[in-house]
């Protein structure tokens, strides 16, 4: 398939688009996204488990209008890559909560007021994602060969990931960081929920602007591995970009679901590494032998699956 052929109509599009800009929408002005407050385990988990169940619906949708409207075959492969796809970008945004945990962290953000820099996060992550998506889905069609840099990307990533996951980066101090104070008025200090403030008619940035900086430069890293991942899986853009939207859109209640247990999944960063060194070898010997879907999503299952219970194993072993 080239790679800028889809299964989707501008119909198709639209809709999704809309879907999207109407549940930001409801979270910003109905639900409180905007509005500083301490968000809760079981707040966290039904919004998780909402996003879990609106992604389902939305590939079972997706499975019954193309057996509609084209046959049932394209109608269960569009699907299982949906599915998987989804899986990967849900598993790889794991390793965006304990960047983020960092993070806030170091900047001792407020829990009150990490949900908001994390809402304005995702927006940062919806505009960069799609524009990246677009841009490799083209790449990828006018240049199949980009495929095997992907692949070697992804396997030299996961053996750094492996060899460093231990390893915790000076995130309050990093070049990104460094730049921002160097070209911004940073007005050091607690200002609440604020990005911006005057001071002598002057305009100044909050330490939490920094932050959301910080945020969006982590999203960014993080998007250069897990859409190279996607696109083992399927090239067809639409798929791809439900996949990584729908993971996406459920960073944030992840991130309040898992923020207190973080350190209980400390082996989640192998398996992480290891489902990317999966991803990067199966790229790379395409042209000797495909992977099923199937096969693939058996394998990042069990790697996700085996680290979990390894990390929580070992904790428990360790505190007793």
């Amino acid at each position: 398939m080239n790679g800028l052929d889809s299964i989707a109509s501008a119909p198709m599009w639209a809709g999704f688009i809309a879907f999207i800009v109407l549940m930001l929408a409801l979270d910003l002005f109905v639900f409180g996204g905007n509005k500083a407050h301490k968000v809760s385990v079981k707040e966290a988990g039904i919004w998780s488990l909402v996003w879990v169940a609106m992604a389902l619906l939305f590939n079972g949708g997706l499975w019954w209008y193309l057996r509609e409207t084209a046959t049932p075959a394209i109608a269960d492969a569009k699907a299982l890559e949906f599915f998987s796809g989804y899986l990967i970008e849900k598993a790889l945004s794991v390793d965006n909560v304990f960047v983020f945990l960092l993070i806030f962290t170091a900047f001792q953000v407020p829990r009150e007021y990490q949900r908001r820099v994390l809402i304005y996060g995702v927006l940062g992550a919806i505009a960069m994602r799609a524009v990246m998506i677009l841009a490799g889905a083209w790449v990828v069609s006018e240049f199949s060969w980009v495929l095997y840099l992907f692949g070697a990307f992804l396997l030299f990533t996961g053996i750094r990931m492996m060899v460093a996951a231990d390893a915790e980066p000076d995130v309050a101090n990093n070049w990104v960081m460094r730049m921002a104070r160097r070209h911004l008025r940073v007005a050091e200090g607690n200002h609440g929920e604020q990005f911006f403030l005057m001071k002598d008619g002057v305009r100044y940035v909050t330490p939490l602007f920094l932050v959301l900086i910080l945020i969006e430069a982590t999203d960014l890293v993080f998007a250069v591995d897990s859409i190279p991942a996607i696109f083992a899986i399927t090239t067809d853009p639409f798929i791809v970009f439900t996949s990584n939207l729908f993971a996406i859109m459920g960073l944030r209640a992840l991130y309040f679901l898992l923020v207190d247990v973080a350190d209980r999944f400390h082996l989640l960063k192998y398996g992480l590494a290891m489902v990317l060194a999966f991803i990067g070898v199966k790229m790379l010997i395409m042209p000797w032998y495909h992977v099923p879907v199937q096969a693939s999503l058996t394998v990042v299952a069990v790697l996700i699956v085996v680290s979990c219970v390894a990390s929580v194993l070992v904790s428990k072993r360790e505190h007793t």
